[in-house]
């Protein structure tokens, strides 16, 4: 099952105006074709207040880049909505803030915290451009107002497409909404294979729990407030 719901322009209308179904490096770049976080709260207010809750909860997104041989890069980042931009940070040493200076396209995901568990999800992809000295200032909460000036560099993720996905694991459905300055929103409903039920078994005394052998392997958490700039 698959339904569709849409506002924006016509089918005939974009076809007119030279709407095409790819985009090339230049559309995705250029200000027309992308917008700014306040211009996703007018034109699509649901996405961008539960984006904004997805954001909020881990206070993590990842970060997708692009490195100098067009290869991908992914990398956590802190992000922050100040003024109706969505900035993020990196240290001017790091490797995704040369990625961005270089080519500027990108693609955001929140942080999902397990398989099969429901959470929604936002992904953006568009264009990260410098933010303004008075924009980067105002972000008094973010990780780089304690840094030295020239020791970190700030973007403004510009938007081309955004989308939210929410999962009904009970009846097996996925809506996808979608916005972009083109087009405008759009959503779609379609149906997925449910999660298979776990087994359930009974755990010896001596049997160590997975969470155990989990934190093991993983090691130990990071030193609290050092960010995730670098």
């Amino acid at each position: 099952m698959v339904t569709r719901s849409r506002r924006g322009p016509s089918p005939a209308a974009a076809l007119s105006e030279g709407h095409r179904a790819g985009c090339t490096v230049t559309d995705v770049t250029s200000s027309a074709s992308t917008a700014g976080w306040r211009d996703l709260q007018r034109g699509a207010p649901e996405i961008a207040r539960l984006g904004m809750v997805r954001l909020a909860a881990a206070r993590v997104a990842m970060l997708g880049t692009l490195r100098p041989d067009g290869s991908p890069r992914i990398s956590p980042v802190e992000p922050h909505i100040v003024n109706g931009h969505l900035l993020v940070g990196a240290m001017t040493w790091s490797k995704k803030a040369h990625d961005l200076l270089r080519d500027p396209r990108y693609v955001l995901h929140s942080v999902v915290s397990g398989p099969d568990n429901g959470e929604a999800e936002l992904k953006l992809h568009g264009s990260a451009v410098p933010a303004a000295p008075g924009l980067r200032d105002a972000a008094t909460a973010a990780w780089w107002s304690a840094q030295e000036p020239g020791q970190a560099v700030v973007f403004s993720l510009r938007i081309a497409t955004a989308l939210y996905v929410e999962w009904d694991l009970e009846h097996g459905l996925m809506t996808i909404h979608r916005w972009s300055p083109r087009d405008g929103y759009s959503a779609t409903t379609r149906g997925y294979p449910k999660p298979a039920a776990k087994p359930t078994r009974s755990r010896s005394r001596r049997e160590v729990p997975p969470a155990v052998h989990a934190v093991e392997q993983i090691g130990p958490r990071p030193v609290k407030g050092r960010g995730r700039g670098r």
